[in-house]
């Protein structure tokens, strides 16, 4: 059993006169704020997790390491 329309447009109407536009517009921008944090935290999780690559030999092992730089030395 599902909401149909009409439904939705009465649920709607009366969460506009409880909570008022200004204070919808509020929650909405506060929850896009949410989301956006959560997304920019787990593409931070995904560039820390590629620094530990995995790299396949020629015999189709995979080898698990942490990409390091090399130093170069001043001779």
């Amino acid at each position: 059993m599902g909401f149909g329309v009409t439904e939705l447009i009465i649920i709607l109407v009366i969460v506009l006169v409880l909570f008022g536009a200004k204070r919808l517009r509020n929650v909405g921008s506060d929850l896009g704020a949410a989301v956006k944090g959560f997304r920019t935290s787990v593409k931070e999780e995904e560039t820390k997790t590629d620094d530990s690559a995995k790299i396949e030999s020629a015999e189709g092992q995979t080898i698990e390491g942490e990409v390091t730089k090399k130093e170069e030395s001043k001779s």
